[in-house]
């Protein structure tokens, strides 16, 4: 092994240390009691295995007023999360498919407009997508929240599925129109198949941001209705007595797990997708 790739390993090896460091110290925290967090330090290891803080998180811990854990929050993110990806996904699907292979006249400029919503801060939105649910009777619903994430993560979708279908040769379509198919019949046994890996790319993308988000969570939703990430928030700012830092900790993870996992078992997946339709032909 040369020195140079001993050296490039080496870097790897230290910014993976850096990266996992903050993860290592939750984990070890949140199994600790609070007596042993006191005495100890942050990297060292606990003297046993007790899971009573990841107990206490997910069935008991106080969110505000409400003392039900977070348990409840978990599933409420995976209402949301689950049929926000699979529409998102669907449409953008449809609307990648329209703009590379059934185009219209002015499509390149609904594309272009479209791909302005992929610039859009949160934060612009919230004023009007707030009057819009008031107007339509969602305001700090699941419901709300769900169509909040489609809307906003239709640009993504659409751009991911535009530049995947651009590269998938014309001559194919044309075929299957030749031979009789129409729009939809092309569309679920032509295009759809070989879109497996954009369709990752998409599920990935559309989770990971839905599941992270706060910003409209805590805009859109409330009670018993709201993401686990604002459950995470309400949380760590109640106290009662002592801080429980151990339970902050296990909350914290529980908050994180999916994603994580989603990352560990189809990141891989991600990268491809988004490289293969890097190339047009």
């Amino acid at each position: 092994m040369s020195l140079s790739r001993v050296l490039i390993y080496s870097l790897v090896l230290l910014a993976a240390v850096f990266y996992l460091l903050p993860l290592f110290v939750m984990l070890m925290t949140s199994l600790k009691d609070l007596e042993e967090i006191r005495s100890g330090t942050l990297l060292s290891l606990p003297q046993g295995l007790n899971f009573d803080a990841w107990s206490k998180a997910w069935g008991t811990a106080c969110t505000g007023v409400d003392c039900n854990g977070m348990k409840g929050f978990f599933w409420n993110s995976v209402l949301i999360v689950v049929p926000a990806v699979i529409i998102s996904t669907i449409l953008g699907a449809l609307n990648g498919y329209v703009l590379t292979k059934w185009r219209f006249r002015g499509s390149n400029l609904f594309f272009g407009m479209l791909l302005i919503g992929t610039m859009i801060p949160f934060q612009v939105i919230l004023l009007p997508m707030a009057r819009t649910l008031g107007f339509l009777g969602l305001a700090g619903t699941t419901s709300g929240l769900i169509m909040v994430h489609i809307i906003y993560g239709l640009a993504f979708t659409t751009l991911f599925f535009r530049n995947y279908y651009i590269s998938i040769p014309n001559e194919l379509v044309n075929a299957a129109r030749i031979d009789g198919a129409g729009f939809w019949l092309i569309f679920f046994r032509i295009v759809l198949p070989i879109s497996v890996p954009i369709v990752v790319v998409s599920v990935i993308w559309q989770f990971t941001q839905i599941w992270n988000d706060f910003l409209f969570g805590v805009v859109y939703s409330s009670g018993d209705a709201q993401p686990i990430t604002v459950a995470l928030n309400n949380l760590v700012n109640t106290s009662m007595g002592v801080k429980e830092y151990n339970v902050d900790m296990a909350a914290a993870i529980i908050a994180a797990l999916p994603t994580l996992l989603v990352y560990i078992v189809a990141g891989k997946y991600f990268v491809r997708g988004l490289t293969a339709g890097a190339v047009k032909g």
